[in-house]
């Protein structure tokens, strides 16, 4: 049951016919102290219609309203604060999470409508490297947010499979390389020629144009060039999908920047068509209608074209293949600038469609106070990170439950979760300090905490032997309340979840419910073989279905033991 929405209808039917249940439903809050309400309506934007002060209108109000679901109603200045009957009405909440199962917290409002999500696309050759987790787990948790709002989604892993590093990559294999090597241990052999090739550049500045030359090879075709980077590429997907197995993400398209290496010269064309092109200093730019932007970039003076004409070609392949609603771009901030340009030039074209794609910034992981570089060297491999954080966890499960069943899977779910929520607990916007120490955390607002929350829960269904069936006749103590209050705020979390784009926001929802719930559980006794013990025992198995659903949509599992 949707309080919200029983208050908004009250309200309008007492004293706002002229407003639409929607206009009410916005204005309500939730208070931040127990002791002020559960729902407040705020009067502020009544002070002109109703000519009177938002206290005065507060108090006709507060002694207008009256339903069966409310205990008390009372004016607190220019709010109106209304707390709900604790038994009636979360026999109502609880009873809805039962009868709707794993679609309590769904919505509809997406039924129809396609989200396109360019996510993760680390470069081939390269080690999956923290700096690509958060766009891998942010875009996959929207995804699933998406999801459970009704739509249809894509997921695009674009790969970077094409530009000049390649050829210096190539350059570095033939001069340094041992083929025995590469074979045996791919991504690490060649991660170490990628940054002796810079390394060696310092010194013999010639590399660079021998790397140049090496590309312009790949792109005419070049035999033994082409072999070489189709080698490089496949190797270095079949790494990739261990990671992304590990995380459990999955792509709809692997179609990556030499995917659209014939689908450029069509966007050239169209700029041409539309006398968009001009020649600045050699190259082809279009000025764009924004003039705080620079101009975008579309051929270099040698004719090359540029990462902004691929995204171009990319976004016009995209809305030809899946008619989308929306397309999100899960990438750096730091990329602010470029897709408001590909944005602006594809409106200059005239695609209205142009508006439906979103850049979805996020901050950086840094390493003592520094982005991380492959070039450089100062990069975390992610490979390496989980590996530790599930050794570290099947350490903790020897310890604590030696006995465990399937602790090896166990342990791959706590590890894995562990570096998941740790990034997804954060604002998107933030950076983040990487710090093995906090990540891998099994206490506090950390992802084996809300497992193991979920795991006690179960453990008390199991040694109480309830069956499947479950009723909920209600409960009229403070804590199991409190719960209970959590357990309502789910579907709108979801929804403000997915139209913040931020995962955080439900990460942080997850949390304060994993607290409601055990302080419930340490000042209750749950099995009692007493009249409300069925009813106690049901509200667990509620806590234990949210808390399941609200994992998974950030893509964390939730064990039955740990």
């Amino acid at each position: 049951m949707d309080l919200k929405l029983v208050l908004a209808k009250e309200i309008k039917s007492q004293a706002l016919s002229a407003w639409s249940e929607e206009d009410i439903y916005t204005l309500i809050e939730t208070p931040k102290h127990a002791h002020l309400g559960d729902l407040a309506f705020p009067c502020f934007k009544l002070a002109n219609e109703w000519r009177k002060a938002p206290v005065v209108i507060a108090e006709e109000l507060a002694r207008e309203l009256s339903s069966p679901l409310f205990s008390n109603v009372e004016a607190a200045g220019p709010y109106v604060n209304v707390h709900f009957d604790s038994a009636f009405a979360g026999k109502e909440i609880v009873s809805s999470i039962l009868e709707q199962g794993v679609r309590y917290g769904s919505h509809s409002f997406g039924k129809g409508r396609t989200i396109v999500l360019d996510m993760s696309s680390p470069n081939i050759a390269k080690p999956f490297s923290m700096g690509h987790l958060r766009s891998t787990v942010i875009g996959n948790a929207i995804a699933n947010l998406a999801e459970k709002c009704g739509y249809e989604t894509v997921k695009i892993n674009y790969i970077g499979d094409w530009g000049t590093q390649f050829g210096k990559l190539i350059v570095a294999f033939k001069k340094w390389g041992d083929e025995e090597k590469v074979k045996e241990n791919p991504i690490a052999d060649l991660f170490t020629l990628y940054k002796k090739f810079h390394e060696e550049a310092v010194q013999d500045p010639s590399l660079e144009d021998d790397g140049r030359k090496a590309f312009k090879l790949l792109e005419e075709g070049d035999e033994e060039i082409t072999k070489l980077w189709k080698w490089f590429k496949n190797e270095s997907l079949e790494a990739f999908k261990i990671i992304y197995s590990l995380l459990g993400v999955e792509f709809d398209s692997y179609n990556g920047e030499a995917f659209f290496n014939d689908k450029m010269e069509e966007v050239v064309e169209l700029l041409n068509e539309h006398q968009l092109l001009e020649t600045s200093e050699g190259a082809k730019v279009v000025r764009l209608e924004d003039e705080t932007l620079p101009p975008c970039l579309i051929k270099k003076t040698d004719g090359a074209t540029l990462y902004a004409t691929r995204d171009l070609a990319a976004a016009l392949y995209r809305q030809r293949e899946y008619s989308f609603d929306e397309a999100l771009y899960v990438v750096g901030q730091e990329q602010t600038v470029h897709f408001k340009q590909v944005k602006g030039v594809l409106a200059q074209l005239g695609y209205e469609w142009a508006n439906a794609m979103k850049h979805i910034p996020f901050g950086l992981y840094l390493k003592d106070g520094k982005k991380m570089s492959t070039r450089k060297g100062r990069v975390i491999l992610l490979e390496e990170v989980l590996g530790e954080a599930i050794t570290m966890a099947r350490e903790n499960i020897k310890k604590k439950n030696p006995n465990l069943k399937e602790a090896a899977d166990v342990a791959k779910e706590v590890g894995v979760g562990a570096v998941i929520f740790h990034d997804l607990k954060n604002d998107r916007l933030n950076d983040i300090e990487f710090s093995l120490e906090h990540m891998l955390t099994f206490e506090g607002e950390t992802g084996p905490y809300l497992q193991y929350t979920h795991a006690r829960a179960q453990s008390i269904l199991r040694k109480a032997g309830v069956s499947t069936t479950f009723t909920f006749d209600g409960l009229d103590d403070s804590s199991s309340w409190e719960v209970i209050k959590q357990l309502r705020l789910f579907p709108e979390t979801v929804e403000r979840a997915w139209k913040n784009y931020a995962p955080s926001i439900l990460a942080k929802y997850l949390l304060e419910l994993a607290k409601s719930f055990n302080s419930y559980y340490g000042n209750s006794k749950i099995i009692n073989n007493d009249p409300k013990q069925e009813s106690r025992l049901t509200l667990v198995f509620a806590v234990a279905s949210v808390l399941s659903q609200g994992l998974n949509l950030l893509g964390i599992g939730s064990p039955q033991e740990m």
